[in-house]
């Protein structure tokens, strides 16, 4: 054989073994995104579930609070508001996420201020239908987080694989970007004062 078609082979077969290590890096992308738009939309349900439950949770409390309708109207303005902030898996953006996460900060408080109304009111505390549905939204709260753990534990998986080499050549012509992570609410880190 001649030297000439010996260095055909040899760089007809380094083509090839590009092209198909490009394919499988590209596929992987492509998975671990994917990955990432999935669990995106779990921790979107778990707010879901949650926004359904407060309807049932306000219409129980205002049969019994019924001098309490600033926070049960604070409690449906913040759900509304809650709802209307949407955010797409696929462009996702630190931004939305902020924006998302204020709004659902937003409902989380204003429901804390609902499940307070219950000491005030003993024939509440006793309602089994209210205790019913305050298990049910501490178990979302519960779901809530642990989704969103699972969401910050896949972006940063995803985050990486994109940023090594070489696979950062491919993420970079094909638009594969960095995906946002949860983050503590501003003032989480200081302890909350408790008063006797």
């Amino acid at each position: 054989m001649k030297k000439s078609s010996i260095i055909l082979i040899a760089i007809a077969a380094v083509l090839i073994l590009a092209i198909f290590s490009g394919i499988s890096t590209y596929n992987k992308l492509v998975t671990e995104r994917e990955k990432v738009n999935s669990q995106w939309a779990n921790v979107e349900s778990q707010y879901q579930r949650r926004s359904d439950l407060i309807p049932n949770l306000v219409a129980t409390v205002k049969g019994y609070a019924t001098h309490e309708s600033s926070t049960l109207e604070g409690v449906i303005a913040a759900r509304a508001k809650a709802t209307q902030v949407t955010v797409d898996a696929k462009t996702l953006t630190p931004e939305k996420l902020q924006q998302y996460q204020a709004a659902q900060g937003e409902l989380t408080s204003a429901l804390g201020k609902l499940i307070m109304i219950k000491e005030s009111y003993p024939e509440l505390k006793a309602n089994q239908n209210f205790l019913e549905l305050q298990a049910q939204l501490e178990g979302t709260e519960n779901r809530i987080s642990v989704e969103r753990s699972r969401y910050n534990e896949i972006a940063q998986n995803y985050t990486t694989i994109i940023q090594r080499f070489p696979a950062v050549i491919f993420a970079n012509m094909f638009g594969f970007e960095k995906k946002p992570y949860f983050e503590a609410e501003k003032g989480s880190e200081k302890a909350p004062s408790v008063k006797f």
